[in-house]
């Protein structure tokens, strides 16, 4: 059976060619042998800072990944539905653009849900390598992947995509497609998404690609809508960071004193999310007080939106091209596929 240790310094066990694998186990993580790294200082730098912020990997405890499933299934929230109806329309199009002997790698695989509709298009697909930071999940959808596909291997790696980790070993011949769904690329910086998709470059070699989804400057009204649905559940989901940090940190964070807002800035092209105080008040976190005057934020989240020219932009950076684009009927949403620009 396939185990797969990914650590600095560490050990790492490469599964052999038998699918029996991973899917089988719970995948051993980057943290095994040592604690997850601790929040208390990314979270104490940010609220110290001049302008308050907290990491948006703050919002993906448990609870919050039941808030973000909620939220997909809210009226307001097209970005899912408007993803999954483009892969289901051109899946075998995006297959045939991606070719065959894929080894198809998700970044953030979640429950695995859309890439379902790839593994079903692709041409004699040789591996599926779900990555993703929560054990628990990742185990329990490889093995039902694993049981769906009998005839892929599923290698899952218990890893921050954000950070370097390691890949097991693929099969030869196989083509390194990269799978980062659901606009996750907006939450980078676009300097930091430059980085991120350079670094996938490195990952998937000079014959592979990445199927990306984008989400696309749009009507500001929809997305404030999106982000701000009538049942509050997004509001639910940001506030969910100050239940985490005092269940972790030992805070005394009372929620009640903080408001939801979420904005579109046309000039940076992005969704800001932030959390307001309602009033002026302090907050002990790790030993540090920390003081709020009434109306200041928490930075939480930015969500880029892309036109053609930014996302260029941020592409070419990285060394890669658009090859195609796949988009819905309203112009929402993109599913791209990048490669390797050999210039």
């Amino acid at each position: 059976m396939a185990v797969f240790r990914h650590q600095a310094g560490g050990e790492r066990v490469t599964p052999k060619p038998s699918r029996v694998s991973a899917a089988m186990y719970a995948a051993h993580h980057q943290e095994s042998g040592r604690q997850a790294p601790p929040i208390r200082d990314a979270v104490l730098r940010g609220l110290t800072a001049p302008v308050k912020t907290l990491p948006a990997s703050l919002f993906y405890d448990a609870d919050g990944a039941r808030l973000f499933e909620a939220i997909c299934d809210t009226p307001e929230y097209y970005v899912t539905r408007t993803e999954l109806q483009i892969l289901a329309e051109h899946a075998h199009d995006i297959a045939a653009a991606t070719g065959p002997h894929a080894a198809v790698i998700e970044l953030g695989s979640g429950a695995g849900t859309k890439v379902r509709l790839l593994l079903d298009a692709l041409r004699d697909p040789t591996a599926y390598v779900p990555v993703d930071i929560s054990s628990e999940q990742l185990a329990r959808m490889a093995a039902e992947r694993q049981a769906e596909y009998p005839n892929i291997p599923v290698y899952p790696v218990c890893a921050d995509y954000s950070a370097a980790f390691s890949l097991p070993t693929l099969p030869s011949g196989a083509r390194r497609v990269a799978f980062f769904p659901g606009s996750t690329i907006g939450n980078f910086h676009p300097t930091e998404a430059t980085a991120f998709l350079r670094r996938l470059r490195r990952m998937i070699g000079p014959t592979g690609a990445i199927i990306l989804g984008v989400d696309r400057r749009k009507d500001p009204g929809v997305l404030h809508a999106a982000y701000n649905d009538a049942a509050g559940i997004t509001a639910a989901f940001n506030l969910n960071v100050l239940r985490r940090i005092n269940r972790e940190l030992g805070a005394a964070f009372n929620p009640s004193r903080f408001a939801h807002r979420a904005h579109f800035c046309d000039a940076t092209s992005r969704i800001e999310m932030h959390l307001v105080a309602r009033a002026t008040h302090s907050v002990v976190v790790s030993g540090v007080t920390i003081q709020f005057t009434a109306g200041e934020t928490i930075h939480t989240e930015c969500s880029y939106k892309y036109d053609a020219e930014r996302l260029d932009r941020v592409v070419q950076g990285a060394g890669l091209r658009v090859r195609r684009r796949w988009t819905d009927l309203r112009d929402w949403f993109w599913v791209v596929l990048l490669e390797p620009d050999q210039a």
